[in-house]
């Protein structure tokens, strides 16, 4: 299974993130942000940084790069696609998230190994967790607040889109306490912390995040059998 991992100007996530894919067992494809093409991918991570300077609105310029118009169009086939920290706000700024990433209600950049519960295993990067699993990934983010108005709240939260809640104080002051959502068809996951920095024993908190990497791996089996 290969995975295009996109590197956007800014981007500081890409390199930690092809390593989770490879760790995972799958093979990394580094995707460049002006290249309209995903070189026969069957999954996408757009990961963490500070794509184009974080001008405008974090995320915002990405979300136009040549590479989201495929992307876009991937992920309405069906194609997984997870967006971490930074690329959870492109997903937002595409379209195929709800919602918006606003400055940490403390006004504070913020860096913790952060406790999260997996609220939903329906999703193509969370189906090797066990629902109400705990999980340990660091955080680090400036603007990781989410918000949305309270009929979306609502929504993402009886069709079972909230997929990662943060456990213990609330870091940044998402609404409700949310920490990653997914679309409708639970191909799109976006989620704040960088469960690509917990891969491996010895570097970070543990090996926590692998079960996301492992997921869609899992998921991409899946496929190819049926």
């Amino acid at each position: 299974m290969k995975v295009g991992v996109v590197t956007f100007p800014g981007s500081l996530d890409d390199g930690d993130a092809r390593r989770a894919v490879r760790l995972a067992g799958a093979e990394p494809v580094a995707l460049w942000h002006a290249d309209a093409d995903l070189r026969g991918v069957d999954a996408v991570v757009l990961p963490g940084g500070f794509s184009y300077g974080d001008y405008l609105r974090c995320g915002a310029i990405a979300s136009f790069a040549p590479v989201m118009g495929e992307v876009v169009a991937g992920a309405q086939r069906g194609l997984p696609v997870l967006g971490i920290c930074n690329g959870f706000q492109v997903l937002c700024e595409s379209h195929l998230l709800p919602g918006a990433l606003v400055r940490n209600d403390h006004q504070k950049f913020v860096c913790t190994d952060q406790r999260l519960r997996v609220e939903s295993t329906a999703t193509a990067w969370t189906s090797a967790f066990e629902a109400g699993a705990e999980i340990t990934v660091p955080l680090k983010n400036g603007e990781g607040g989410f918000v949305a108005d309270a009929e979306t709240l609502d929504r993402l939260e009886g069709e079972g889109r909230v997929v990662f809640r943060y456990l213990g104080a609330n870091p940044n002051g998402s609404l409700r306490d949310i920490a990653g959502i997914a679309n409708e068809r639970g191909n799109v996951v976006g989620l704040m912390p960088h469960p690509e920095h917990a891969v491996e024993a010895g570097y970070g908190p543990g090996t926590d995040g692998l079960g996301l990497f492992a997921s869609v791996l899992g998921a991409g089996l899946a496929a190819v059998g049926a």
